[in-house]
């Protein structure tokens, strides 16, 4: 971004006119200690928020460019005297260069933005370290799980939360007004000793994605190293043919489809054993195991490690014809029709199967891609709760379903045939098959009007052993209600 462009205000003053209650609180003075890039993008949301800034550097006027023109830049001594609450904007080591300012630091909030550069990387967090060089300051650590681009683009393009923590229950309230007039969301994260946790957030790499990707990848290895054994070392041995060029497209593309395909069946597996375990124990108020409630939380990203396989997969699907040894393997086809003399080699189940195969796929697809879009925050929040579940709940198990049509056309009478037991080993889309189809039967199952009904009963809070009253639909669309126990 260009000076110019950093010294234009890229928010209006009008985000926050509609909340009366923390408009007054916009005209304060705001310091900000650093030049650096997050205090540049610091003091602009602050300007266009409504705040006067008022910008402590070593450099002022070197720096002075770099920062909107209604900021003020002046020497770190400067600005700390003019300013109740103060955004130390550097880095830890060099905390120690604010030692100077002390004696006028005294009795100001400090708020500490800064991160490690690895998680747990000292034994006390920064927070904690600038409250032991400062004991006269109130310390507030905040603003650090949000990005200079955030700070910049405005909450609407990023995080909104803002988390915060202090000792100083008047400083964390301050400081709180501030992030909601900037338009972010403050979150009370406790005490200071929570500083540590929030100074590892914007370093942990995926969280929520390290099991899903870890199943992904040992789904993989086991379909790859399966369909290795079909498709290439069988050959080999018994054939005495090198299909080592099989590899990476064919091997691959076998391969995707099928991690795609179980990874769609433990999104709704685990909802089919929560329901299960309701059904068996009477309640819905027993905690479920660690492991299936960890399942459950990791549903979203195992569905969109399903979308990415099977997009792969249509990619690879497209890229077949293009290759060398498929032209080379056609033309030989053609060859040896010629030599032989057959000019109709029309079969009209396999044109069928295909055209079936295929349409089936391109419908899986687009229902996985709608799946995946509306598991985006930004999509997710304009919808209400029915909309979302109805997306994600019934059209994904639509989606699991012509997955399963997809699939067994594909396989057709295939699996009544001797030869496509390799080693004695299944075709691998039979494999693929078990897991979704209890899943598909599971769902017809709980669908059926005597579990369906008791299975309603128990998540409206009925029971089992105990009289509770409820209220339910009857077929008419009126809601009926009564009691029950275990003896109804």
């Amino acid at each position: 971004m260009s000076r110019g462009d950093m010294a234009k205000p890229l928010l209006g003053h009008g985000s926050t006119e509609g909340d009366r209650s923390i408009t007054p609180a916009a005209g304060r003075t705001i310091g900000v200690l650093g030049s650096g890039d997050f205090a540049r993008s610091l003091a602009i949301r602050l300007v266009c928020s409504g705040f006067k800034v008022v910008v402590g550097s070593r450099n002022p006027k070197r720096k002075a460019s770099l920062f909107p023109s209604a900021a003020e830049v002046t020497f770190q001594a400067e600005a700390v005297k003019k300013t109740d609450v103060i955004f130390v904007a550097v880095f830890r080591e060099h905390y120690s260069t604010l030692c100077d300012l002390a004696d006028v630091l005294a009795g100001k909030i400090l708020v500490d933005v800064s991160n490690n550069t690895e998680i747990n990387y000292h034994k006390e967090s920064n927070a904690e370290y600038l409250a032991s060089l400062f004991p006269a300051c109130t310390v507030v650590k905040g603003f650090n799980v949000v990005s200079a681009w955030t700070l910049q683009s405005g909450a609407r393009d990023g995080n909104k939360q803002v988390l915060i923590c202090s000792n100083n229950q008047e400083a964390k309230r301050t400081v709180a007004e501030i992030a909601q007039i900037m338009g972010f969301t403050p979150v009370d994260m406790g005490c200071m000793s929570s500083a540590c946790e929030i100074e590892n957030i914007p370093l942990r790499l995926l969280p929520a994605w390290k099991i899903p990707i870890f199943l992904a990848l040992g789904l993989f290895l086991c379909f790859f190293t399966y369909n290795l054994i079909r498709q290439v070392i069988h050959p080999f041995i018994k054939e005495q043919k090198n299909k080592l060029y099989k590899i990476p497209i064919e091997v691959v593309n076998t391969t995707l489809p099928c991690v795609s395909y179980v990874m769609l069946s433990l999104v709704y597996l685990p909802g089919v054993l929560a329901a299960c375990s309701q059904l068996y124990y009477g309640t819905k108020y027993r905690r479920f195991p660690d492991w299936l409630d960890q399942w459950l939380q990791h549903r979203k990203q195992i569905g969109l490690l399903s979308f990415f396989c099977a997009a792969l997969h249509a990619v690879y699907s497209l890229c077949l014809p293009m290759r060398r040894s498929h032209r080379y393997l056609l033309i030989e086809t053609a060859v040896k029709q010629a030599v032989e003399k057959k000019m109709n080699i029309w079969v009209e189940e396999e044109v069928w199967r295909m055209e079936i195969y295929i349409s089936v796929g391109i419908i899986a697809l687009g229902l996985l891609s709608l799946l995946a879009i509306t598991s985006l925050p930004s999509i997710a929040n304009s919808l209400n709760w029915r909309e979302f579940s109805f997306v994600q709940s019934t059209l994904g198990f639509i989606a699991l379903v012509i997955s399963t049509l997809h699939t067994l056309t594909y396989g057709w009478s295939r699996a009544f045939d001797e030869n496509q037991y390799k080693f004695y080993l299944p075709p691998t889309y039979t494999l693929t098959l078990l897991v979704p189809c209890t899943v598909i039967i599971a769902k017809v199952i709980f669908s059926l009007p005597c579990i369906r009904h008791r299975l309603l009963r128990i998540r409206r809070g009925w029971e089992k052993g105990r009289y509770v009253k409820f209220v339910l639909p009857s077929a008419t669309g009126e809601y009926s209600s009564g009691e029950t126990s275990s003896n109804v």
